[in-house]
């Protein structure tokens, strides 16, 4: 299993998120700094596309490691709700196609 791993403790808003998602995931230099941006980069994790440092096998899956979890719900509640909701989202496109979800939120 691949880990990406969120600092909580550093997360404060959408824009230190992002920043930090840029580095864990090794999004591309266009990448958005939005939500629509994080889903789309996430979207194609099996695909050779580059929009991530991380290509996953067919049914291997990407573990999203959120340390210190209770500082980001504290600094920025919708913020993880969003996440989690996203997470979500993306795994029902990975079945969609016919594929094994490919992300793991793992709080700690």
């Amino acid at each position: 299993m691949a880990t990406a791993i969120l600092n909580g403790k550093e997360i404060t808003d959408e824009a230190s998120f992002h920043a930090q998602c840029v580095q864990a995931f090794g999004f591309p230099e266009f990448y958005g700094n939005s939500m629509d941006a994080w889903v789309d980069c996430l979207s194609y994790l099996r695909d050779e596309d580059g929009m991530s440092k991380f290509r996953l096998k067919p049914n291997e899956v990407l573990e999203i490691v959120l340390q210190d979890a209770d500082a980001l719900k504290a600094q920025a509640p919708d913020l993880l709700e969003e996440v989690t909701f996203c997470i979500a989202g993306i795994n029902e496109r990975y079945e969609d196609y016919g594929e094994k979800p490919a992300l793991k939120l793992t709080l700690k």
